[in-house]
C-alpha cells in the first residue's frame, strides 16, 4: 500500500509539472468524463467509461501496455507468486464430473484422505456433477481463503454411496519446474515453464539433486516459456555467470539505464550448458538466453524466440485493478534489443503483432534456417569470443532445429482439439490405476515395459467416431507413433507427475535430441572453443 501511495504521489507531482499543452489534454479528458456522467440523457456506468478510456489509450501505445480489472489482476498474479489458496488437487472434467488426477503432495485434500481417482460430486451440499457447470465456476467454489472449510461429497470406485470430507483450505504451491532428471549418464535436464517468485529456489534444489547423481552438463529447457518476473530471470542467470557479468540492462525515454549483473555465487558456472528455445520462449526466457549466449557461457538450440523485450511497470489502481505501462526496453549484454519491431498503435498494430508467428511460418522461417535474412546492421559481437550474434528481435539460436510439421497429423490435432486424448487416458487410468501401480513399482519399470494396448486405442477411436472424426488406414498408421508416445506420457503423468510426462515425450523431441548430439559429438566445443 505504501508503495502504491508513493507511486500515485509521484504521478501527481509529475502531473503538476506538465507543460501547458499536457495540462490542457488532462483537463479536456476530465471535462469529457464530467459532462458524460452528469449531462448524458441516460444514466451511465462511470467505472466502465473510465476503464474503456484507459484500455483505448493503452492500445494506442504498444502491444504490451495493458489494463486488467481487479479479478483479472488476481488471477494473473497467482501463477507468478507461486501459490494460490484452495484444496490442493489436480483435476480434469470428465462427463460433467470433476475427476481428481492427483492430490497435491502434503496438501489439504491429501491430508484428509482424498486420493487419485476420486470424483467430487458436491461442494457445500450443492451438486456440481451432471449440472453443466463451467470449470471456472467449479474452481471458484473450491478455492477460498486459507483456513476456511469446504465440505465435499466424494464418489470413490468400489465404495458405495457418497463419502463426506471436510477440507481446510490452505496455500497451494504452483511450481515453475516441469521436469528435472538425469537424461544421460553425465547430463541433467531441467525444464522451466515460467519465471515466478520461487523459480530460483526450485532450480537450485533440482540442480543440487542432479549434481549428487553425478551430472556435469546441463540442458536447460525454456521452450514455450512465456516469461515472468525480471528478478527471477536475473537470479537464474546468476547460476551460470561470473561475478559482475551483465545479465541485462533496461533503458527508456523517462527511465535511465539500469544494469543488472550476476553476483558470481551460482552453482553451475563451469559445466557445459545447452539452452533450448522456440518461437514461444519470451521475455524473461529471452533475458536468460541472451545473457548466456552473449557471454559465450553456453549454446542455444531451437528456433528464434518470440521477441518480447518491453518493460512494463505495474501501476496498482485504487479498486484493485492494474495498469501495466511500458516504460523501457530490455537489452542483452552485447547491446541487442530483445523486442521485435511492431507498428505503432491501434487495431492494426495488435493484428500484425499477434500474427507474427503465422507470418514466420508462412515465410518458411520455422522450417528453414536459410529463410531468415538479417541485415549486417543487426550484427553484434559476443563478450568473450567475439562471435557474431544477431539483433532485430528475439534470440537467434546457435543451432537451428526446424519445426517438424510431420510429427502430428491432422487426425492427431483433431483428437487433441476435442480433448479426446486426455479423456481416453483418464478413463483408462480410472479402470486400471491399482493394477498399474501393482505391476509397475516405479517409473523406470513402467518406461521399460509398458506399451499402449488395443483397449486404450479402441476406446480413443470410438470417442473420435462419436465426434465424427475419422481417418483412413494410411493416416492412422502415420498418426500412431506420436499418438502412442503421447498416450504413454499421459499415463505416466497420471501415475506419477509431470516430470515423468516429459521423460517420455523428450525421447522423441527433436530439439532435445539435437542438444544431446551437440554434447556427445563435440559440436559444443566447435562453437565455444
Amino acid at each position: 500500500m505504501k508503495q502504491t501511495l508513493l507511486l500515485l504521489a509521484a504521478a501527481l507531482y509529475t502531473l503538476s509539472t506538465w507543460s501547458q499543452k499536457s495540462n490542457e489534454a488532462l483537463r479536456k479528458l476530465q471535462m469529457a468524463e464530467f459532462a458524460i456522467s452528469h449531462l448524458y440523457v441516460d444514466s451511465v456506468d462511470e467505472n466502465r467509461l473510465v476503464e474503456s478510456a484507459i484500455i483505448e489509450m493503452l492500445q494506442q501505445l504498444d502491444p504490451h501496455s495493458a489494463y486488467s480489472n481487479a479479478e483479472e489482476t488476481k488471477k494473473m498474479n497467482e501463477p507468478l507468486q507461486g501459490n494460490f489458496e484452495g484444496i490442493g488437487v489436480q483435476f480434469q472434467m470428465m462427463e460433467d464430473t470433476l475427476l481428481i488426477i492427483q492430490p497435491v503432495s502434503g496438501g489439504p485434500s491429501e491430508k484428509v484422505g482424498i486420493v487419485a481417482g476420486d470424483r467430487i460430486v458436491a461442494v457445500n451440499d450443492s451438486a456440481i456433477a451432471g449440472v453443466q457447470m463451467s470449470t471456472d465456476e467449479i474452481m471458484s467454489r473450491l478455492r477460498g481463503p486459507k483456513g476456511t472449510r469446504v465440505r465435499l461429497g466424494i464418489v470413490r470406485r468400489g465404495v458405495a454411496g457418497v463419502l463426506p470430507f471436510t477440507v481446510v483450505r490452505d496455500k497451494i504451491p504452483i511450481f515453475s519446474l516441469d521436469a528435472a532428471y538425469r537424461i544421460a549418464p553425465r547430463t541433467g535436464y531441467i525444464r522451466i515453464n515460467r519465471f515466478g517468485s520461487t523459480t530460483a529456489q526450485e532450480f537450485g534444489e533440482a540442480l543440487k539433486r542432479l549434481q549428487k547423481e553425478g551430472i556435469k552438463d546441463l540442458i536447460l529447457d525454456l521452450q514455450g516459456n512465456g516469461g515472468g518476473y525480471l528478478n527471477a530471470a536475473i537470479e537464474l542467470a546468476n547460476e551460470f555467470l561470473g561475478q559482475g557479468e551483465l545479465v541485462v540492462y533496461t533503458e527508456g525515454r523517462a527511465a535511465r539505464r539500469s544494469e543488472f549483473a550476476a553476483q558470481g555465487n551460482g552453482t553451475f558456472r563451469t559445466g557445459r550448458l545447452v539452452v533450448l528455445v522456440d518461437e514461444y520462449s519470451a521475455s524473461a526466457s529471452e533475458i536468460v538466453t541472451g545473457a548466456i549466449q552473449d557471454w559465450d557461457r553456453g549454446v542455444v538450440v531451437g528456433r528464434r524466440t518470440f521477441g518480447k523485450g518491453l518493460v512494463q511497470r505495474p501501476i496498482d489502481l485504487p479498486d484493485g485493478s492494474m495498469m501495466r505501462l511500458t516504460v523501457a526496453r530490455y537489452y542483452t549484454p552485447a547491446g541487442r534489443c530483445i523486442q521485435k519491431p511492431y507498428l505503432k498503435g491501434g487495431e492494426e498494430m495488435l493484428d500484425q503483432y499477434h500474427s507474427d508467428l503465422l507470418a514466420r511460418y508462412n515465410h518458411g522461417e520455422l522450417m528453414h534456417a536459410d529463410s531468415i535474412h538479417l541485415p549486417d546492421s543487426l550484427k553484434y559481437q559476443t563478450r568473450r569470443l567475439a562471435r557474431t550474434v544477431y539483433g532485430g528481435g528475439g534470440i537467434m539460436p546457435d543451432f537451428f532445429v526446424p519445426l517438424d510439421t510431420t510429427r502430428y497429423t491432422l487426425y492427431h490435432r483433431q483428437l487433441a482439439a476435442h480433448g479426446l486424448i486426455n479423456q481416453s487416458v483418464t478413463r483408462y487410468i480410472e479402470k486400471h490405476r491399482q493394477e498399474l501401480k501393482a505391476v509397475y513399482k516405479n517409473f523406470e519399470a513402467f518406461d521399460a515395459r509398458f506399451t499402449i494396448g488395443d483397449d486404450l486405442l479402441s476406446d480413443l477411436r470410438a470417442l473420435a467416431e462419436e465426434k465424427k472424426l475419422v481417418c483412413n488406414d494410411e493416416q492412422y498408421a502415420r498418426t500412431l507413433p506420436q499418438l502412442t508416445l503421447q498416450l504413454k506420457a499421459l499415463v505416466a503423468r497420471d501415475l506419477w507427475d509431470i516430470n515423468e510426462y516429459f521423460r517420455v515425450m523428450n525421447t522423441a523431441d527433436p530439439v532435445v535430441k539435437q542438444a544431446l548430439r551437440i554434447l556427445s559429438e563435440g559440436k559444443y566445443e566447435e562453437v565455444l572453443q
